[in-house]
């Protein structure tokens, strides 16, 4: 087999904080030796999650098993995903905003037509709906368990309370058309066509799309993970991918 160097685009910044995280692990657990090092372990799992390269390419790179790799994968995921912002921690921060912005995903996943549940309507494809609440600036705060992609965007926030947590919070929340009647803080654009509109509720919808384009610079973030654009795992596992991936922009985001 080939084996070829390649590059991550991430700072030095994520890499750092993943070998911090292993290290303090593995003094914790008392691990005496493994097969790679901490940091050696850490750009590994990176290569994984930003770059979406396959266990045995991972295994021929990094001269290890396939199996030495699913289990330091899996380790420094639930590592990452432990430290993910729950949404009471994330309305901490929210309620020093003037508003958020909520808006939904669905991350595809290699599933057959049979898988019904997993189908999402609206996307046509297969995959796990995620709800992702960003700050005016369209900076990542949080984001959601995955749930299937069948799933409509209004039953996933009520599912995951983020209705009732953002309106305890006393923060308003620009929402989508996707949202309409979940109620709360939540704001959503006039409802038909264009033409039958007052030229109010055309100027409100205007600058309605305007704040919410910045939350697609959330999802392009998200998505520049490129693991979370074709996921092939158990769909048990996408929650802590996400919630990984999440830690992981963060600590590189906080440090800058």
């Amino acid at each position: 087999m080939l084996v070829y160097p390649s590059g991550i685009d991430l700072s030095s910044r994520a890499l750092q904080h993943l070998s911090g995280l292993l290290a303090g692990h593995r003094r914790q657990i008392g691990s005496r030796w493994r097969r790679l090092t901490c940091g050696r372990q850490a750009l590994l799992v990176l290569a994984h999650l930003r770059c979406g390269d396959t266990y045995a390419r991972l295994a021929a790179g990094f001269r290890v098993g396939i199996a030495t790799v699913y289990r330091y994968i899996r380790e420094a995921v639930d590592l990452l995903a432990a430290r993910a912002p729950t949404l009471d921690q994330a309305m901490m921060a929210v309620r020093k905003k003037a508003y958020v912005i909520l808006d939904g995903t669905v991350l595809p996943i290699d599933r057959i037509a049979a898988d019904r549940p997993f189908y999402s309507g609206k996307h046509k494809k297969h995959g796990m709906n995620v709800q992702v609440i960003t700050d005016p600036a369209g900076r990542l705060l949080w984001a959601s368990p995955a749930l299937p992609g069948a799933v409509h965007d209004v039953r996933a926030v009520r599912t995951h309370g983020i209705i009732g947590a953002l309106t305890e919070a006393g923060v308003g929340c620009w929402a989508d058309k996707a949202y309409r009647g979940a109620g709360g803080t939540t704001r959503v654009p006039y409802w038909g066509r264009w033409a039958t509109l007052s030229a109010g509720q055309q100027a409100v919808n205007r600058s309605h799309a305007k704040i919410r384009a910045l939350v697609e610079q959330a999802m392009a973030t998200l998505k520049t993970w490129r693991l979370l654009r074709k996921l092939r795992c158990s769909t048990t596992r996408i929650t802590a991918l996400v919630q990984a991936v999440l830690t992981l922009h963060q600590a590189s985001s906080d440090a800058g």
